[in-house]
This record gives structure tokens, sequence and C-alpha cells, in this order.
């Protein structure tokens, strides 16, 4: 698989794609395109249009955007309608997800008592250290 390259936007790159209608915001590393235009670009693939071609009809230069970006793009939205529907495509999701960490309270017995002996590791290992540093001090003092 290539080395994904990553496009910065300059200033007048960020203002031109502000002023494209299918555009909710712009920073010089990401665009966040409106929710409209996911929906109509999604229904002109299925209709056979290409990415690129949706694209350069929605009014945006592929030379600014990167020549990839299309076909990325339609990839994630269709993966993102085919898992949460239409609300997937206009609902902000970034921040909804699990962080992988199980709730306290849906441990295992094994999982609590390995949570726990980590914990105390960690604890030793602070007091050991916080020993020293007191150690250090005493001896600078004399």
């Amino acid at each position: 698989m290539g080395k994904v390259q990553r496009i910065i936007f300059t200033e007048e790159q960020m203002r031109k794609l502000e002023t494209n209608p299918n555009v909710q915001h712009v920073t010089e590393l990401a665009i966040t395109y409106s929710s409209a235009f996911k929906l109509a670009a999604l229904k002109a693939y299925s209709e056979g249009q290409t990415p690129v071609e949706i694209f350069i009809r929605a009014g945006f230069d592929l030379d600014a955007i990167g020549s990839k970006k299309p076909k990325h793009c339609l990839k994630r939205w269709r993966d993102t309608y085919d898992r949460y529907g239409e609300e997937g495509l206009t609902t902000e999701r970034r921040g909804k997800n699990s962080t992988g960490r199980k709730p306290v309270g849906e441990l295992s017995v094994e999982e609590e008592l390995k949570r726990a002996k980590a914990k105390i590791k960690l604890l030793e290992a602070e007091m050991e250290l916080l020993k020293k540093l007191e150690a250090l001090e005493r001896q600078k003092k004399r």
C-alpha cells in the first residue's frame, strides 16, 4: 500500500473551499462536507457517476484537494451510510463511540484482579521514587 500523502491547504485554497456551498468547514488539514452534499454524492454514485465526476460537478478543484480524495470520501460515506443510515451522514459521530474500555462494573473478577495488581505495582513504584527524591533532598541539605 502506498504512503498516504497529507495535503496542507494554503490560506487561498481554504478561502476558495469555504465559498463552495458543499463545504461546511475547512481547516488547513481537513474539509468538512455538508450533509446534503454527502447524500447527493451517494445518490449520484449509485446512479453511475464516478467519484471524480461528482466532485468536479460540485465545484471542487482536484489539484487542490487531491485526486484520490473523491474516491476515499465516497468509500467512507458509503461505509457510514451502510452502518448508520442517513443519520450517520447528517449527525456528527466523532467522539461518540466507546473508548474501548469496559465500565468498571462490567469487568470480570480476573480483570478486576489484574487491574488491581497493576495499580498496586504503579503505586509501589511511585513510593520508591518519592523515597529516592526525599533521600536526595536530605543529602542536599547536609
